[in-house]
């Protein structure tokens, strides 16, 4: 059986779980020559390790049972996609509003910011301009189509 078959039976594995569990969605799905499975798996509000390991212990059973790969010659790996992946998906930016995030541009520029909004073809990044008492927000719309990656960044 071809990698391209196994991953995608596995990527309907995923979508078949997640649809009683509409809270959460599939980020992505890799599958390395060495039949290691990451899945990376995403929330509306986050995703608890309890729920990964939930995941990932109804999905063995079931590409077990598919019988994907010969002598069960698998490991697989189900987690959230963690902080320092890019944002894919809408859903991902809708849940971060209101944290600070970096965007960089096709073009190769970058710019830092508090994203305000994200939906239909754009998003909004809130930006800090000046020093001391002059300082003023401004806001940014950027379309989807000029952003390379988007990043969210950590405040400590």
């Amino acid at each position: 059986m071809s990698a391209e078959t196994s991953l995608q039976q596995i990527e309907r594995m995923v979508t078949e779980l997640l649809s009683s569990e509409p809270e959460y969605f599939v980020v992505e799905v890799k599958l390395k020559p060495t039949n290691n499975i990451k899945i990376f798996i995403d929330g509306d509000n986050g995703i608890s390790i309890e729920k990964c390991v939930y995941f990932n212990r109804f999905l063995y059973k079931k590409i077990e049972q598919a019988n994907l790969f010969p002598d069960g010659d698998f490991s697989l790996e189900v987690s959230s996609p963690g902080v320092d992946n890019p944002l894919k998906f809408l859903r991902q930016y809708q849940k971060n509003i209101g944290r600070n995030v970096e965007v960089a541009f096709n073009d190769g520029s970058l710019k830092e910011g508090k994203l305000i909004e994200a939906g239909g073809q754009d998003l909004i990044l809130e930006q800090l301009k000046g020093k001391g008492k002059k300082i003023e927000k401004q806001q940014l719309v950027i379309p989807f189509s000029n952003i390379k990656t988007i990043t969210v960044q950590i405040q400590f």
